[in-house]
């Protein structure tokens, strides 16, 4: 038992050193062993007569999730018992802040809240890549390491799409944190990552104001207030707020999960890109809901109904991030009618995909002379309007389409660079005429191919003779 491990004990080769942490449901102690140079801690259930059965259940689940994930986002796992007399976890030891710190300075600067927002969306959606929802999201979970990185730590309630929900079996009733849990939580759903989403704007709620947008229900005549109660506008509270931080925050919190983003990558991006945030009548709400609006809310609620269950070994939902590579100085319409099919093909195939289209402008121009200056502001604005009128003949609507003018000296390291920072899915680009130069350093689809995280289509026409790439 938990109670009866002391400093000095000896687990399967595992030296006990200290304590390091005691919550209602788990014991954590540092640990070390000769043979793994790696600072490791184990988590013992608490299995006492009259402890939660949730205690059990929670670490059987974290068991089987976090041996299954990998990355920099969640604990590196380590070992299991395989004995009933003492059940752990060895895991990697995350010596680094846990948000819930960050949340006693709140409210945060604006800059702050887009750092550690765009962190944990981030470490969100490649969780939701391996097929896990977490469904705990709360500033207690997210730990961020020195480099600022986030880690996502208590797999306890979490969903994983291809093992045994042995939480939904186990308790037939909402389970969470009563501040962050999703309104289709209180349903019974427990498979959608939206349902991370609406925790992760709890959160930024939280650093944009310093409060809960809902409270902490304990019941559920509070939890079943979810369904139709919407959060008092964060600018009502903050004036410095921008328009753009409460789009983001009140479209993660949205009751109907249709209407929330629909990958917390999308948090992500435009957390780091404000400026290209389309702003609804969210981001300009101050006032509350009229009293027919509530009423009519409320009544809603009693319809509502559970997002659909996904495939069976299937991700819960997929919207992919295609990143379209455009050489708006040398662009021939050929190519771009090419290039926009291929575009079309992709978005056929996935409903929910989102389009960033990128060009590559050489900082060599730039100066610190004012006409330099006002040069290199032309010609971006330039490249801006050209990416535009290529994006045009797609007929997407605004919130589908981003636009970006990459100033770099060589273009392949930048989308590559890009693609990696934004988690893109697919990256289409044109080949390009034939040169000898270009045949002595290679092109820069091929460089792109070779090194990107993700598929890439290289375009062509009839007249491209350059290399044709595909990687998958």
């Amino acid at each position: 038992m938990a109670e009866e491990i002391k400093p000095g004990s000896m687990i399967d080769g595992f030296r006990v050193l200290e304590k390091v942490h005691e919550g209602s449901m788990a014991i954590l102690f540092r640990v070390s062993r000769d043979d793994i140079d790696l600072p490791m801690v184990m988590k013992i259930p608490k299995l006492a007569f009259g402890n939660h059965p949730a205690c059990y259940v929670g670490f059987e689940v974290e068991q089987m999730i976090l041996e299954k994930l990998s990355g920099p986002h969640t604990p590196r796992f380590i070992a299991k018992s395989n004995q009933e007399a003492t059940p752990y976890i060895v895991m990697e030891f995350v010596d680094g802040t846990s948000l819930s710190e960050v949340l006693r300075r709140t409210p945060l600067a604006v800059e702050e809240i887009r750092t550690l927002g765009s962190a944990l969306a981030s470490a969100l959606h490649t969780l939701h890549r391996q097929d896990v929802v977490h469904l705990d999201i709360k500033p207690g979970n997210a730990m961020f390491r020195t480099n600022g990185e986030v880690v996502i730590i208590d797999f306890g309630l979490a969903h994983h799409g291809k093992l045994p929900d042995l939480v939904e079996e186990a308790f037939h009733k909402p389970v969470g944190t009563g501040a962050y849990i999703s309104p289709e939580q209180v349903l019974g759903a427990r498979y959608d990552p939206r349902s991370d989403i609406f925790a992760l704007g709890v959160i930024l709620y939280q650093l944009a104001t310093g409060r809960l947008p809902f409270g902490a229900p304990t019941h559920w005549r509070g939890f079943r207030q979810r369904l139709y109660r919407y959060p008092v506008p964060p600018r009502a509270i903050q004036e410095n707020i921008p328009e753009w931080l409460q789009e983001i925050i009140l479209h993660c919190l949205e009751v109907r999960w249709q209407d929330r983003y629909v990958t917390a990558a999308e948090v992500a991006f435009d957390l780091l890109h404000p400026e290209q945030v389309p702003i609804s009548e969210r981001g300009k709400r101050l006032g509350g809901m009229p009293v027919f609006a509530r009423l009519r809310r409320w009544f809603d609620a009693l319809q509502l109904q559970p997002p659909p269950m996904p495939a069976l070994a299937s991700p819960a939902i997929r919207a992919p991030h295609i990143l379209v590579a455009i050489d708006t100085e040398h662009e021939h319409e050929a190519l771009a009618q090419a290039m926009r099919n291929t575009v079309r093909y992709a978005m056929a195939a996935e409903t929910h995909c989102r389009i960033s289209c990128l060009t590559v402008l050489e900082p060599s121009i730039f100066t610190e002379e004012d006409e330099g200056r006002e040069l290199a502001n032309s010609l971006y604005t330039q490249r801006l309007i050209a990416l535009h009128h290529w994006a045009h003949p797609l007929g997407l609507s605004p919130d589908k389409l981003r636009f970006h003018v990459l100033e770099a000296g060589d273009p392949a390291a930048a989308l590559v660079d890009y693609a990696n920072r934004h988690q893109a899915d697919l990256i289409v680009m044109g080949a390009r005429g034939h040169s000898a130069l270009r045949r002595f350093l290679g092109s820069v689809s091929s460089h792109v191919v070779a090194e990107a995280p993700c598929s890439v289509t290289v375009v062509r026409t009839e007249n491209s003779v350059d290399s044709f790439g595909r990687k998958r």
